[in-house]
């Protein structure tokens, strides 16, 4: 089965706006052979926050889609 969502942010590949290095990984979260962020899951889901809203996204859409990151495959640990 082909994911349909990253493994690391659940954004749809759908609206990945570039083209993808790995099957699992949007182009925001695996760029040049590794994942973009190493850091602590806290810290993600604040760039990534950060980044949704000065997009102009809805601030309760990204409320969702950050608590949502937690269910990932890579943070599931």
């Amino acid at each position: 089965m082909t994911r349909q969502n990253c493994a690391s942010c659940l954004m749809p590949f759908s609206k990945d706006p570039g083209k993808r290095e790995n099957p699992d990984y949007c182009t925001y979260c695996f760029r040049d052979g590794k994942l973009c962020y190493e850091g602590d899951f806290k810290g993600f889901q604040k760039i990534c926050r950060d980044a949704m809203l000065k997009q102009g996204m809805n601030p309760l859409a990204v409320m969702f889609f950050v608590w949502s990151m937690r269910f990932a495959p890579r943070w599931k640990k």
